[in-house]
């Protein structure tokens, strides 16, 4: 029998509970394995936080949003006895491996405890689909999902009230999210961390679009789109970070919402989607791959591949070096947005 620990760590992400679930029913019914979950990530490591998952404990997880163990941004490596702390955890619950299920930050962490000889295999999970090694992360369909039906949803207040609509979605590094979601839902322009953005430019689009007959335009944004310098005053909004040194960011609709009408004339309102677009239940699509890299994820702990995360290759799932997890972010594909841009305007 294996003693696995399980921890969510980072923000909330539709299929973390389908995850958990599917850990320890393949866990428990094929190997005997007996299963920990650690209370909000990292945290409930250091504090020796922990419950025991079992069948009984899981069932019913597979439609439920959030994550039944609860969630942080805690970085054990933020404090000198961090790492010690997680060891002597483990230690004393006897735990021969730890599954943690996050995002560039929580498996940052398994990579550097991975290098000190700590059991681990990672889960991706991130909303923003930027972890590099897999094609795709759960929570990223139904995120794109929500913010699709808001535009559809604004499309029809636009063109009642002949207005600019800016969507803000989620998105720090990639612009996957406002992409797939702006061209589902017919954006007019859609702006992205990785090609810093020409107001200018934007405007000229807009108003040949209004030229053309048309009296209401969409405009999609990640969070983390920033203006080429020295064409668009952002303002100071005061940003504060995270235990990770991430800027928390959100508001680029609002300067939007200022320029556009400014430069335009045309009326012009803002919505920032938020941590909507990571409530609710998953999709069916992220239900399943969820369940995948659940499964996988044991096996790989039965096959003792620790330093791994399970990730999504074509249509396998199969393990992959944290070291390249982790390297850096997985950026928009170029061709996906050029093609997104033959719409725009």
């Amino acid at each position: 029998m294996t003693r696995i620990g399980v921890l969510t760590g980072g923000g909330d992400c539709p299929g973390l509970n389908a995850v958990i679930r599917a850990v320890v029913r393949k866990g428990i019914t094929h190997y005997g394995d007996a299963f920990l979950g650690f209370r909000y990530g990292w945290a409930g490591v250091l504090e020796d936080n922990a419950i025991e998952l079992t069948l009984e404990e899981t069932s019913g997880l597979l439609p439920r949003g959030g994550t039944m163990l609860g969630s942080s941004r805690t970085n054990p490596y933020g404090t000198d006895d961090g790492p010690a702390r997680i060891r002597a955890t483990l230690e004393a619950n006897e735990l021969d491996a730890l599954i943690p299920i996050g995002g560039e930050d929580t498996l940052g962490v398994a990579r550097r405890l991975a290098s000190e000889g700590v059991n681990v295999v990672g889960v991706p999970k991130t909303i923003d689909n930027d972890l590099n090694g897999t094609d795709f992360t759960f929570g990223f369909q139904t995120a794109v999902q929500i913010a699709t039906d808001a535009i559809d949803r604004l499309h029809t207040t636009a063109e009642s009230h002949n207005r600019v609509l800016v969507v803000e979605v989620m998105g720090r590094h990639a612009g996957w999210i406002a992409t797939y979601a702006g061209m589902a839902g017919g954006a007019d322009a859609i702006l992205v961390p990785e090609r810093p953005f020409d107001i200018d430019q934007v405007c000229d689009h807009l108003r040949r679009r209004h030229a053309r007959g048309r009296s209401f335009s969409i405009v999609a944004v990640s969070e983390g789109a920033v203006p080429i310098d020295g064409t668009m005053e952002l303002g100071d909004s005061g940003v504060t970070t995270d235990a990770f040194g991430h800027a928390r960011l959100g508001g680029i609709a609002v300067a939007l919402e200022r320029e556009i009408e400014a430069r335009t004339g045309f009326e012009t309102r803002m919505t920032i989607l938020g941590h909507v677009q990571r409530g609710g239940t998953p999709t069916a699509y992220d239900r399943v791959l969820a369940t995948r890299f659940g499964v996988a994820a044991v096996d790989a702990v039965e096959r003792r591949e620790f330093g791994t995360m399970v990730a999504l290759r074509g249509p396998e799932v199969r393990t992959v070096n944290l070291d390249e997890a982790v390297a850096e972010p997985k950026l928009l594909d170029p061709a996906l947005y050029e093609t997104a841009q033959v719409f725009f305007g």
